[in-house]
């Protein structure tokens, strides 16, 4: 026998087909599931689940064991409908599951209550699924990241070389009017930055990394000034090397005398200024150092002044010993005549009249010391021939018991031994014995020669570019 719910369902579907005043509902039992464990499953549930137009019990079953089994979700799912109540049993994986079919059951049409009794299983402690899952996840994305990869590759790879060629030709464009190589290089590099910052910043964007390119873009000039505090002795020695390439105020191999260190210029880097001293050490100098000290350039101007004091008794002719003084000086070769040797009376000492000698000696030539050593020889000889004496200083000596004095008949001197009696040709003569360089003092050319034969056979420290050493001659032994 028809139930009166039948009957008025019946009757509501007769007088709905004869009007047409609606159209058919779509299929309310098509449920959207996601297999996706990190889906919102709640969004997959209809409003009802319908299943006739008055569901019975075992309709009701029926549709929810079937629905429940083709998830996959459930374990041996179970489903006992009494009255309109539903009963659910069985287990599961995840709460969510559960909830799900709780839902799922109490949006079923004639459904009155729910009672879930489905388990929820405990995950095992060494459950790798959800790691396996992500895994998964991350490599399907990166599959469908792999052709913007590729293209932001490439576009790198052009912005690379953009800015190479940036680069490259601002650095021959003003080669002709900056004549600094570093200068140069940094010119060039100012021009390629910002070509390099713009192609990063389309790569980033193109490959998603909108945030990222943002932040590189925003965090260039932070980082500058980052960069620039924590490195600021190399920021310096680097701003001072830029500053020494464009003044030049020494090239490779001049003697410079720089922070109590002297030497010849081997190499100038970005850090640092290399010199050999003339005891054949190497000194590395801070660029920094280097252009705020006070710079003594010896190669600068081959002329080199050399000073000395000699001490004759006051007994001698003063007049006299400078003219031999002078002539010494005239005659030696290492001397210049241009600018011409001075003789000048220093001072009167205790015991004697000091006499300073000033002369000159071409430094690329001879060295300044060895050819001082032969004058002060050559004068002493001199004055010896001459007999210009030259005492020490005076001393007071105090015999508290006294001395016995004898007096001792004078012999008569020769006449070669008179003072002031020999001719000029006798003089020259005698002075002429004496070598102008002795076995001692060995040659007197410039041990600049020698130094440089050493730095050719030094090691130089691998230290960068060196910065004035194009435009230069190379350093060699000249014979």
């Amino acid at each position: 026998m028809i139930s009166f719910r039948v009957y008025i369902a019946a009757c509501c579907l007769i007088a709905t087909s004869l009007c047409g005043a609606q159209s058919r509902a779509p299929n309310a039992s098509a449920i959207d599931i996601e297999s996706n464990d990190n889906t919102d499953i709640a969004s997959g549930l209809p409003e009802k689940v319908a299943v006739e137009p008055v569901a019975e019990d075992d309709a009701i079953d029926a549709r929810l064991t079937e629905i429940l089994k083709a998830t996959e979700w459930f374990e041996s799912p179970e489903v006992t409908v009494d009255k309109g109540i539903v009963f659910l049993s069985g287990a599961t994986a995840l709460q969510q599951h559960k909830d799900w079919a709780g839902r799922l059951a109490g949006r079923t049409q004639d459904v009155v209550g729910v009672v879930n009794r489905i388990s929820v299983r405990e995950p095992p402690i060494w459950d790798l699924r959800p790691a396996r899952l992500e895994l998964v996840s991350i490599a399907k994305e990166f599959t469908r990241a792999l052709p913007l990869f590729f293209l932001g590759c490439v576009l790198l790879i052009v912005t690379w070389i953009a800015a190479k060629y940036a680069s490259r030709l601002s650095r021959s464009a003003f080669r002709r009017r900056i004549k600094s190589e570093l200068l140069n290089n940094v010119v060039g590099y100012v021009v390629a930055l910002p070509v390099f910052l713009l192609g990063t910043y389309l790569v980033l964007r193109i490959t998603g990394l909108t945030r990222l390119a943002a932040t590189v873009i925003g965090g260039t000039g932070l980082l500058g000034l980052i960069i620039g505090i924590a490195f600021r002795d190399i920021a310096e020695n680097f701003l001072a090397s830029i500053l020494i390439s464009m003044r030049r105020p020494f090239n490779m191999g001049d003697l410079i005398e720089v922070a109590a260190q002297k030497g010849f210029v081997q190499h100038v880097s970005t850090r640092g200024t290399l010199l050999m001293t003339l005891d054949g050490n190497h000194v590395k100098i801070p660029n920094s150092t280097i252009y705020k000290e006070t710079i003594v350039n010896f190669t600068a101007n081959p002329n080199v002044r050399m000073a000395m004091i000699v001490g004759i008794g006051f007994d001698s002719s003063i007049a006299l010993a400078q003219e031999i003084a002078l002539k010494v000086l005239s005659d030696h070769d290492a001397v210049l005549a241009d600018p011409e040797p001075l003789v000048l009376v220093e001072e009167l000492g205790a015991a004697t009249v000091n006499l300073r000698l000033y002369f000159w000696v071409d430094g690329h030539k001879h060295s300044a010391v060895k050819v001082k050593s032969a004058v002060i020889r050559l004068v002493k000889r001199a004055f010896d021939r001459r007999g210009i004496s030259m005492p020490d200083e005076a001393r007071e000596v105090v015999f508290p018991d006294g001395i016995d004095v004898r007096v001792a008949h004078s012999r008569k001197p020769a006449a070669s031994e008179t003072p002031g009696e020999n001719s000029a040709d006798e003089s020259q003569g005698a002075a002429a014995v004496e070598p102008e360089a002795s076995a001692a003092e060995g040659n007197l050319d410039s041990e600049a020669d020698e130094i440089r034969k050493q730095a050719e056979q030094s090691r130089l420290p691998a230290d960068g570019e060196n910065l004035i050493g194009p435009d230069l001659p190379e350093i060699r032994h000249e014979k």
